[in-house]
Formats: C-alpha cells, sequence, structure tokens
C-alpha cells in the first residue's frame, strides 16, 4: 500500500493542540501543521527549533557595523564639513544607526525566510485545502497501513476535528 496523507481540519486552537498531544503521545509521526498565524504551543508540542531569531541578531550587528561604517566614512573621510570647530563623529548618527539597524534586519531576516521556505513568485503550494488561510487548522499526518489510517481517523474526530479526509 502506498502512502496515504491524513488531514485533520479543526477550528479551534485548543482542540488542535490537544490532538497534537495526544497524537504525539500515541507515537504517531506528524508531518505538518497549517495554521493562519503561529502558534507557540505547536511549536512546543511538536519540538520544532528555528535559527531566524539568532539569524536576525546576527543581521542587526551586521546593518549596526555597515551604517557606523557608511556615516563614518561620507562623514568623516570622504567628505568633511569642518564648520564651527564641531567634530564630524558625533552623536548625531545614532537616529539614523538606530533606524538603519531595524531596517536592514528586518529585510535581511525576511529574504532569509523566503529562501528558507522556498517561498516567492510562481511558488507552489505543499498543500492545498480550502480555508488553510483564514480560519482553520490543518494536521497532516503519513500513514503506511489501513490499521494506522483508521487509528489515526478515531483519533482526530475524537480530538475535536470538523472534517477527516484521505488523499
Amino acid at each position: 500500500m502506498t502512502n496515504k496523507k491524513i488531514f485533520g481540519v479543526f477550528d479551534d486552537e485548543d482542540n488542535l493542540v490537544s490532538t497534537i498531544r495526544t497524537i504525539r503521545d500515541k507515537g504517531i509521526k506528524i508531518s505538518d501543521v497549517v495554521s493562519p498565524y503561529p502558534i507557540h504551543e505547536v511549536f512546543d508540542e511538536l519540538k520544532l527549533k528555528t535559527k531566524i531569531p539568532v539569524a536576525a541578531f546576527f543581521y542587526g550587528i551586521f546593518g549596526l557595523l555597515a551604517t557606523f561604517g557608511f556615516l563614518y566614512w561620507t562623514s568623516v573621510i570622504n567628505y568633511p564639513l569642518v564648520f564651527g570647530g564641531k567634530p564630524q563623529n558625533t552623536l548625531s548618527f545614532v537616529i539614523v544607526i538606530f533606524i538603519m539597524v531595524i531596517n536592514i534586519t528586518i529585510v535581511l531576516t525576511i529574504v532569509t525566510f523566503f529562501l528558507r521556505e522556498k517561498k516567492g513568485p510562481g511558488a507552489k503550494p505543499s498543500i492545498e485545502y480550502p480555508g488553510i488561510t483564514d480560519d482553520k487548522y490543518l494536521i497532516v499526518i503519513d500513514v503506511v497501513s489501513d490499521t494506522d489510517v483508521n487509528s489515526v481517523n478515531e483519533l482526530l474526530k475524537s480530538g475535536g476535528a470538523i472534517e477527516v479526509t484521505e488523499q
């Protein structure tokens, strides 16, 4: 028998998290969970880890160094404007550096996310199901045998799934 995918559709976040907990305790592997927004309990239950915050931290350091280097080069080295005896490297850099660190960090983090997830123009969705980007939550489970299919269907229905489908 070929592998089947079972979709359990939920309309309540609490039912979704408790069903994930139940399925995980039974030793069944969940291949994916789709929700319209991030649910931190799902990350905890599936033991998912991301390195995006670490990457964002390093992007922030890069933004700080790049912005300060650019401002210092333009204001002190390349085109210094000396007037009134004021220093060329002043605290006026702080505001520009603060804003540019935020902008550079956000842009590079978004680019990293899209590259990592292979998203972009023309990308095909890996899971197509009506309503999963609006108000529904979806658990996707890969099963191998018919006995697994029946037990997974029962677990999803008893957990509060409003719909269980097989593909």
